[in-house]
């Protein structure tokens, strides 16, 4: 028998998030902890470049998979490109995505475009001032703890996790249960 979910978030929050249809994730301070790794690429290698590295975890991973269950679009807008995110939100089948821009609003109206839908859709999280213009548009603002002070007055709510380490994961439950979908889609989970 299924028992009762234990998280539980304040109504207003909830409000807040309950018509929220995409969730916009920044990616470096977000889905990791904004730490970047470089490492060199193998000897002869024309471009003179080094390949990033990124750590994600597997609990942020989830959570992206089931906002697409409950009927969400996870989108990623992020000032960085690597071979490591393309791969990693291809594996999520995370298909709305823009990289390598710092003027996020464009890229996120844009997304809001394609998909049919308002700013009032929106949810966000973000850690940085390039998240500003995104996180003060949406219905649902969010923060990891570390982000800069400006990001964290204008989060609606700032999880307990560090980015890279269930932050995101934390924004989804919050979006999940102001859908009403979060005991649903645990309840297998607990038989």
């Amino acid at each position: 028998m299924a028992r009762a979910p234990v998280l539980s978030h304040p109504p207003e929050l909830l409000l807040r998030g309950q018509d929220v249809r995409v969730a916009f994730f920044d990616v470096d301070g977000v889905l990791t902890d904004g730490s970047l790794y470089f490492t060199e690429l193998p000897d002869g290698d024309a471009r003179g470049a080094a390949e990033t590295i990124k750590r994600f975890h597997t609990l942020d991973g989830m959570g992206i998979k089931l906002l697409q269950a409950a009927g969400i679009t996870p989108a990623v807008v992020t000032g960085r490109d690597s071979v490591a995110l393309r791969a990693r939100l291809k594996a999520l089948g995370v298909v709305h995505a823009r990289f390598g821009t710092e003027d996020k609003r464009p890229a996120a109206e844009a997304i809001l475009a394609e998909l049919g839908l308002e700013w009032s859709a929106a949810g966000a999280i973000g850690d940085d001032w390039p998240d500003l213009p995104v996180l003060n548009r949406a219905a649902l603002a969010a923060a990891p703890p570390h982000a800069h002070p400006e990001v964290l007055a204008a989060a609606h709510y700032v999880t307990r996790m560090a980015g890279g380490q269930g932050a995101a994961r934390e924004f989804c439950d919050l979006l999940l249960m102001a859908r009403g979908r979060y005991a649903e889609l645990l309840a297998p989970y607990q038989a």
